[in-house]
């Protein structure tokens, strides 16, 4: 319906934009005319006839430029900004058909009728359409990257086909002649038609735009992700002013210049270097280059210790840091000398092997000071990969040098003390044999080109002086071990272990401790009471811990009064170290028969054992208890039966057919296996048999045979140490044991008397005497009597006093 008169209406040239009715615009004015347009529609009924061109091509007139088929529409308001430029807000009321267009006083005025809709479909088919339409509307403003809630929301409520075609249209954003061509149809079916046509071709031309950013996010979504991502925190780095960027190329190529490397190593970082250049900072790749680059050039490819062997210098240092151990020095100078005589020499590989706490890592860092070389440490106690030790290849992720490698680029030196603590200790897992990986380190003959899997390129060892440490050579695989040269440390005696203490021990705990020496002062009497009655080791290890108690206690009474300095003597270990850990007298609680102290060796020290022997009703046999190896039962068994052949004049006695004998080695959480303990076990029988108890002062060790003969054994000087501590007296050792004697210290030999045997019937006269009055209880009266000693008696070999 046509509710405006035809009249003269102002022209107001839109040029590309179509307006279609029921649309509200804001619209900016800058032609003359159609700002006399605005005016003129201001002065009256504030109409204007919105027309679009129709051809841009140069018109002759205004007019003819224009279509045919505008809207006319309201003024709604009207202002001039700041840049003098007119804005406008109109809104459409309905399509006008121009039947004639004149200027008239700078305005283009036209006259002409509405353009109503023709009638050419049915209400259901009209709502059909529309309902399509609006379907298809709303699926493609959801595929719009903005937010179109609201407008959604707005087209639903449209119910109008006509009006809903016409609010759909002003939205598509067509071309101008497209959009002309909507406004222009009359029939509403033909124009929904049209608009569903091309939004349904908008809509698919949108979905192939989302597969295609799809693909492309896919495919470099995630290296452009990581190229924003560190862009944006090379930013916050920059606005925090704390930016790291690493050295560019031309850095590492100096710096490898400057780093003397050998021309593999040299070839190989300056193709990193090209490769960090390519694919530039963005690279996720580009840190493990740059860690790679950092490696090469760090190591100490000619960097040697300028220090001088010096034997007097390397006497002093090892006789300041370490008390006794004269042998071990004596080997460590020796090994000095051959360094300094003949520096092209491949060195060989040292193995200090003793129990703990003796000073085996600290003999390292003396020599080490005494070379004047850096020293480095790496414990291998539990490794159990060999990428531990040759490292990870590069193409892991957190792939890192092995040990040997890392030491070396922190010593910055390829000639420092390298010391392997725990050898002994290394395990074998489902990475590989470490101790097999090794071989190479310390083999001279081979370690001048070592291979480490993250480095790369070969490297010489053949400077470093490598110093490894274990407690037991018996888990150390023999190819390793052979490649050693093996330094053994035995336990400390006690005057040793006073004078470390005294000396080192000492002074270092106070000084830890915050004292000094005029604060808190430590008694002879009490040192020694504390090596003897709180301690029991080989090393010194738990003497350092109760002085440390000591310390600690001290401290406390220092505080409370400052003024009074401290004397710990004898009478104050009770209450600053507890009750006395260790008597003197225990080994006289084994003073029966059937009971006699034997010596062992252990990885820790050597240790005194006692084995047990009773006889209880059974039929011959011999049981063995205390977790005992296969050697050491096979050892009961010899000793039994040479028991049996050495005791004749008893054989027919209940003791060997009607009882069972029963042998035990008291502490039966710890296993025990050797041979050693044959010689013990076959007196414990003995003296079981006779009724006679063998003084606990007395201990013995060896191994015996069926013809009884007693073979020599190890550990000797672990095992004496051991009996010293425990309080032993006397010993009885094999005969061809007497060359280790000269290992023991002067002390230890002055305060034992040494027995050596060389068979059973030695062993028997020497502990129970040429005839033995036999003391059994509960046996017949026909069982007693003397003890014949079958066989030739040897004389006896006797050392007193360690002569």
């Amino acid at each position: 319906m046509n509710s405006y008169p035809e009249r003269e209406i102002p022209v107001l040239n839109t040029e590309d934009l179509v307006v279609f009715p029921g649309s509200t615009l804001t619209l900016r004015i800058q032609k003359k005319q159609n700002v006399a347009a605005v005016k003129r529609a201001q002065s009256g009924e504030r109409l204007l006839l919105a027309v679009s061109h129709r051809d841009r091509e140069s018109p002759s007139s205004a007019s003819e430029g224009l279509a045919r088929v505008g809207v006319l529409v309201r003024l709604e308001s009207a202002r001039t900004g700041k840049s003098g430029i007119l804005q406008i807000v109109v809104r459409g009321l309905e399509r006008y058909s121009i039947v004639e267009m004149q200027e008239k006083e700078d305005v283009l005025l036209a006259s002409g009728a509405a353009l109503l809709d023709r009638s050419d479909a049915d209400d259901e088919t009209l709502k059909s359409l529309r309902s399509s339409l609006e379907a298809t509307a709303i699926e493609v403003l959801e595929m719009l990257p903005s937010d179109t809630g609201m407008l959604i929301e707005e087209v639903k409520k449209i119910l109008d086909p006509s009006e809903f075609s016409y609010v759909s249209a002003q939205y598509m954003n067509l071309p101008q002649s497209e959009a002309q061509g909507v406004l222009e149809m009359t029939s509403v079916k033909n124009r929904l038609l049209r608009l569903l046509e091309l939004l349904v071709s908008r809509r698919e031309a949108l979905k192939v735009q989302s597969r295609i950013k799809e693909t492309l996010s896919e495919n470099l979504g995630k290296k452009q992700r990581e190229v924003l991502l560190r862009e944006q925190l090379k930013a916050i780095h920059d606005e925090l002013g704390d930016s790291n960027d690493g050295p560019s190329a031309d850095d590492y190529r100096k710096r490898v210049a400057d780093a003397h490397m050998s021309e593999e190593a040299q070839k190989i970082a300056l193709r990193e270097v090209s490769r960090l250049e390519r694919m530039g900072d963005q690279s996720a790749e580009s840190h493990v280059i740059r860690n790679y680059l950092d490696l090469l050039i760090e190591m100490p490819w000619n960097k040697t210790s300028q220090g001088e062997i010096d034997l007097d210098r390397a006497q002093a240092t090892l006789d300041r840091d370490h008390y006794g151990l004269d042998k071990i020095k004596r080997r460590i100078l020796e090994h000095l000398a051959v360094m300094k005589l003949r520096p092209e020499k491949r060195g060989s590989i040292v193995l200090f092997l003793g129990p703990p706490g003796v000073g085996k890592t600290s003999l390292g860092k003396s020599i080490a000071e005494a070379l004047g070389r850096e020293f480095v440490r790496a414990s291998l106690g539990g490794v159990r990969d060999d990428a531990d030790i040759r490292g990870h290849r590069r193409t892991y992720v957190g792939a890192l040098p092995g040990r040997i490698i890392d030491g070396i680029r922190r010593a910055k030196t390829k000639d420092p003390v390298f010391v392997l603590d725990e050898i002994d200790k290394l395990a074998r897992g489902w990475g590989g044999d470490p101790s097999s990986a090794l071989l190479e380190v310390l083999d001279p003959e081979q370690n001048e080109s070592f291979h480490d899997h993250y480095l790369d390129v070969p490297f010489d060892l053949s400077q470093v002086l490598f110093v490894c440490t274990a407690n037991s050579r018996e888990s150390i695989p023999g190819p390793l071990l052979d490649r050693m040269e093996v330094i053994e440390l035995s336990g400390y005696t006690a005057d040793e272990k006073f004078h470390i203490a005294k000396d080192h021990l000492w002074p270092t705990e106070l000084e830890v401790h915050g004292l000094k020496p005029e604060q808190v002062s430590l008694e002879d009497v009490a040192l020694h009471k504390i090596i003897e009655g709180y301690t029991r080791e080989a090393g010194v290890r738990s003497l350092r811990r109760e002085l440390s108690k000591i310390a600690r206690a001290a401290a406390a009474l220092v505080v409370r009064n400052p003024q009074e300095s401290v004397v710990v003597s004898e009478l104050k270990l009770r209450d600053m170290l507890g009750a006395v850990k260790f008597e003197a007298e225990e080994m006289g609680l084994n003073d029966k028969p059937g009971v006699v102290t034997g010596m062992a060796w252990t990885p820790v020290g050597g240790d005194v054992l006692f084995v047990e022997a009773a006889a209880i009703p059974g039929d011959g046999k011999v049981v063995v208890t205390g977790q005992l190896g296969d050697v050491m039962k096979e050892s009961s068994q010899i000793a039994v039966a040479l028991a049996r052949s050495r005791l004749e004049g008893i054989a027919k006695s209940v003791l060997f057919k009607d009882r069972d004998i029963h042998i035990h080695v008291p502490g039966g959480a710890v296993p025990k296996d050797g041979p050693s303990a044959g010689v013990t076990m076959f007196t414990t029988i003995a003296s079981m048999m006779l009724g006679r108890a063998v003084s606990p002062k007395l201990a013995m060790t060896g191994e015996i045979t069926l013809r009884g003969k007693v073979l020599p054994v190890g550990g000797i000087k672990e095992k004496v140490l051991a009996a010293a501590r425990y309080g032993v007296k006397e010993i009885i050792l094999p005969l061809r044991n007497a060359k280790d004697l000269d290992d023991l210290p002067v002390e230890v030999r002055r305060g034992i008397e040494f027995k050596l045997v060389s068979d059973v019937d030695e062993l028997l006269r020497l502990v129970f005497g040429a005839l033995v009055p036999i003391q059994v209880a509960n046996v017949d009266e026909s069982l007693r009597g003397v003890l014949p000693v079958t066989g030739a008696v040897y004389p006896l070999q006797q050392v007193r006093n360690g002569c």
